[in-house]
């Protein structure tokens, strides 16, 4: 009885000397907490850089994944190359949040003046307003920066949110967590994503790591892909016989241009049509009898590819096929507690033309995750260390203890 006493006394003590800690002590605490997620988010994407993961290629990042959950005390689920953990808390009577980011990267293009897959923190001076490295003589801001292929799409996110998976599920939320780590998201792949949701309990809303600046991408354009053929009879060219298949695709050509769909987002702006790809023609002397065209298609959130793709086919003459219907626009409503919070913290909502994982979400989804996307895809691909650190801040601000 003495003992507990004794620690109970302690306990109290211990308690009264917290609370009457200068804050500022009280925020380091808080800080060095933050600071180690950091390191160890920057550690795992220094990893994952020097591991080659071009999309259909992931499995060793997938490996490398997998143990890190481990390390962190989780049990990882697995299916082709996709990764995740669900959260210990888990209660079915509860929401569920998605936290996903994809581990695949592009092929590195031939300017790369560094070897993308060394990953390398540098103090370099960056231009404050697009966080582009400076040239000798310009202005800017130096920062310790990690350079590397998918250091920015989307190590950053991938690595960021995983430690916010660990942080928030040090305590019961009231909502579930689950974390996701997505193969082939770079060429909407079939062993992508799409393999991993419907193992996954339902989902009811997703954050996706994308680099936005940490600002919510609230709607996302969708992606169809249409071949459209016209079809004549060849002939002789200097005896004006046959029907010109190049001719019979001009009308459609110029309905494709032309056309303009009334339903205009306020994100996203209008569903756009573009041709891209025109072929026919054998040589100079003979008719073409086939005239094929490539249409690529963006949707906005009022448009279902399906209707689209109907649509088009009713105001064109010539054979239409859609590739595909599954990369669908994704929409999150701005009125959402989530996004309303992102305004409250001075983030500021935008629409997103680039593709992700949301096209194969049938569920509520934004993304939200440091980097920018201009630096995507491109030469000497970055990321600053500052902003896996705010991002970190941030998510931790906007998700503990929130209601989705």
């Amino acid at each position: 009885m003495i003992t507990q006493n004794k620690n109970g006394i302690f306990s109290i003590l211990y308690a009264l000397f917290f609370v009457t800690l200068p804050s500022k002590l009280k925020t380091r605490e808080i800080i060095m907490t933050q600071e180690q997620y950091v390191n160890d988010a920057v550690e795992l994407l220094q990893k994952l850089i020097a591991t080659p993961s071009v999309s259909h290629n992931e499995k060793d990042a997938a490996d490398i994944m997998e143990q890190a959950i481990r390390d962190y005390g989780f049990e990882p689920h697995r299916e082709a190359n996709n990764v995740w953990i669900v959260d210990p808390h888990f209660d079915e009577s509860k929401p569920t949040l998605l936290l996903n980011a994809h581990i695949d990267t592009v092929k590195p293009v031939a300017s790369w003046t560094r070897d993308p897959f060394s990953p390398s923190i540098e103090n370099v001076k960056l231009v404050a307003d697009n966080g582009v490295v400076a040239d000798n003589g310009e202005k800017g801001t130096e920062e310790e920066t990690l350079f590397g292929l998918g250091s920015n799409d989307c190590g950053g996110g991938l690595c960021s949110l995983l430690q916010m998976f660990r942080m928030l599920t040090e305590k019961p939320q009231s909502y579930n967590l689950i974390y996701l780590a997505s193969a082939e998201e770079e060429v909407s792949g079939k062993d992508g994503i799409s393999r991993a949701l419907p193992l996954l309990p339902p989902i009811n809303l997703a954050i996706v790591g994308e680099p936005t600046g940490m600002n919510p991408a609230v709607a996302e354009k969708g992606l169809m892909v249409l071949d459209v053929i016209a079809h004549g009879k060849s002939g002789h060219a200097a005896r004006n016989e046959g029907v010109n298949a190049i001719y019979e695709a001009l009308d459609d050509m110029r309905w494709i241009r032309d056309y303009k769909f009334e339903k205009v987002s306020e994100f996203l702006g209008p569903t756009k049509m573009t041709l891209t790809v025109v072929n026919a023609g054998t040589q100079h002397n003979v008719i073409p009898d086939k005239c094929t065209m490539l249409v690529d298609i963006r949707t906005n959130e009022f448009y279902d590819n399906e209707e689209v793709y109907h649509f088009i086919c009713q105001h064109l003459k010539s054979e239409c096929k859609a590739h595909s219907f599954r990369l669908k626009s994704s929409r999150i409503d701005p009125e959402h507690p989530l996004i309303k919070k992102c305004v409250a913290m001075g983030m500021k909502p935008f629409g997103s033309p680039t593709l992700s994982d949301q096209a194969l979400m049938s569920f509520p989804s934004f993304k939200l995750g440091p980097g920018e996307s201009s630096r995507s895809h491109s030469a000497d691909e970055f990321i600053k260390i500052s902003e896996i650190a705010d991002a970190i801040a941030k998510y931790t601000l906007l998700l503990d203890g929130a209601t989705i």
